[in-house]
């Protein structure tokens, strides 16, 4: 797969429910209360339950991959938390490929919105896989060491 200095990402629209937000801290073994019992983050500050950050950062990783196929190796996500993702919101990630490198690797920014504003902002770098299977490279090969 090849990819654009310039190239937009399309949209990805991810309803914010109840069994996402829980399902996700479990699965990260965050077992922080405020990410499935109301009342505690409530009595914390919160409206309700919100999204930890595991949970975002595998949906970002999702959000790329899904892109640039199964092939495409995440090698690098950086990313910031701003507005808490609640249950009922939908969070809408779009992203820019801001560069690529000659042995396939690219730099795409990321943003994910919600009705509060920007939930995560971010960088993620992927290691595009060759679009011919002649570009594979070979054990041993010079061009091994430059592929990622």
């Amino acid at each position: 797969m090849t990819a654009r200095v310039g190239e937009e990402l399309p949209p990805l629209r991810i309803p914010i429910t109840r069994t996402l937000i829980v399902s996700g801290a479990i699965a990260s073994r965050d077992y922080q209360d405020v990410h499935h019992d109301a009342e505690a983050a409530k009595a914390k500050g919160s409206p309700d339950i919100f999204m930890n950050i595991l949970t975002t950062n595998g949906l970002v990783g999702r959000y790329i991959t899904d892109h640039f196929g199964p092939r495409a190796r995440l090698r690098k996500v950086a990313i910031r938390l701003g507005a808490p993702n609640y249950p009922g919101d939908e969070m809408v990630l779009t992203g820019q490929v801001t560069a690529v490198t000659a042995d396939g690797v690219a730099e795409i920014s990321v943003t994910g919105r919600n009705a509060l504003g920007k939930h995560v902002t971010g960088k993620v770098t992927v290691c595009l896989p060759p679009d011919r299977p002649q570009d594979v490279p070979r054990p041993g090969s010079h061009r091994e060491a430059s592929q990622c």
